[in-house]
């Protein structure tokens, strides 16, 4: 029987009434991420722990012989925060929320591109600053992005919804760097052409990542990577922080290899690389990806499908 469920970070109120419903819910009233002793504490004494990106479950933590949890019903569709493999030997059983954020993120991605190129940011700052000295021909030029070249590194859910706002709605032309092809049709449709990663690399005007944490994408983008860019390439990254080695972004950034890149996510976050915040090249989001009000009621319901399942002993509808 379920007797006691900790949710790490707070969920959407009407979320976790319903939650409530399912046994002895306790709540993280600060709202702020658990220490590494809160974690361990709350690994000992619930049945169903509900962790979030912030969270940080290695090895030596779910390996502890006082772990009683069972379940983590991760609120998020990422889990490279979670050792899995650790997971499985300890018996734990692990669900994300898959789908549902994938429209917020490709919105936040097409924003990152949108607000890089046409210097938005930078525009916003000066008016508000009260630098503005009124229009002029030469003022403030930028890029266009309609019918430029968008390249996708991971054409899963999110990728392709990019892809389809970015050649529908911008006439983008897209080639896509993913371990399988897509569906020929959709691929047809898209006018989307599957590359490799050097050839994405060299051509693409705007490259947006994302593809999933794992060992194999950390430092993805290094600095031989943003070496084979063009200097007007633009760099968009809404998947995992750890994707790109931000101190050679920032060297990147600074020496004009690449034109500029749009972060929603970070390696250490909240904590940027040194220099990262004083380039006026880069516009910098607080992992805003699936934060619209819609977005994060479905992946609270997605997370709450999943405890309530485990607590009635039916299949998980996303184990991970």
């Amino acid at each position: 029987m379920i007797q006691n469920i900790i949710v790490t970070r707070r969920w959407p109120p009407s979320v976790e009434a319903e939650l409530a419903q399912l046994g002895r819910v306790q709540l993280n009233q600060s709202d702020q991420p658990f220490t590494r002793e809160q974690m361990a504490a709350a690994l000992a004494s619930a049945d169903v722990l509900c962790p979030t990106v912030t969270d940080s479950l290695d090895a030596e933590l779910l390996s502890a012989s006082d772990v009683r949890v069972k379940l983590l019903a991760n609120f998020g569709v990422g889990y490279n925060h979670i050792d899995m493999q650790a997971a499985a030997a300890a018996g734990i059983q692990v669900t994300n929320t898959p789908g549902v954020l994938t429209e917020a993120t490709a919105e936040i991605a097409m924003t990152l591109l949108l607000t890089v190129a046409r210097r938005t940011g930078e525009g916003e700052r000066q008016v508000r600053a009260g630098a503005w000295q009124g229009w002029g021909p030469t003022h403030m030029l930028s890029t266009q992005v309609t019918g430029k070249t968008l390249g996708i590194v991971g054409m899963g859910r999110i990728g392709l919804n990019l892809a389809h706002k970015a050649h529908h709605g911008f006439g983008m032309q897209i080639l896509y760097h993913n371990r399988n092809p897509i569906d020929q049709s959709v691929a047809a449709a898209l006018n989307a052409r599957r590359v490799s990663l050097q050839e994405l690399y060299a051509s693409a005007d705007f490259i947006s990542l994302n593809c999933p944490a794992t060992a194999e994408t950390r430092h993805l983008i290094d600095a031989a990577a943003l070496q084979q860019m063009g200097p007007d390439t633009y760099l968009i990254n809404t998947a995992r922080g750890d994707v790109v080695d931000e101190v050679a972004l920032v060297a990147a950034l600074q020496s004009g290899t690449i034109a500029g890149a749009g972060l929603d996510v970070y390696e250490n976050e909240p904590v940027l690389a040194a220099g990262l915040a004083e380039l006026e090249n880069v516009v910098l989001l607080p992992h805003q990806g699936s934060g619209t009000v819609e977005t994060r009621d479905a992946m609270g319901r997605c997370a709450l499908a999943n405890v309530r399942a485990f607590v009635v002993q039916q299949p998980l509808p996303n184990e991970v």
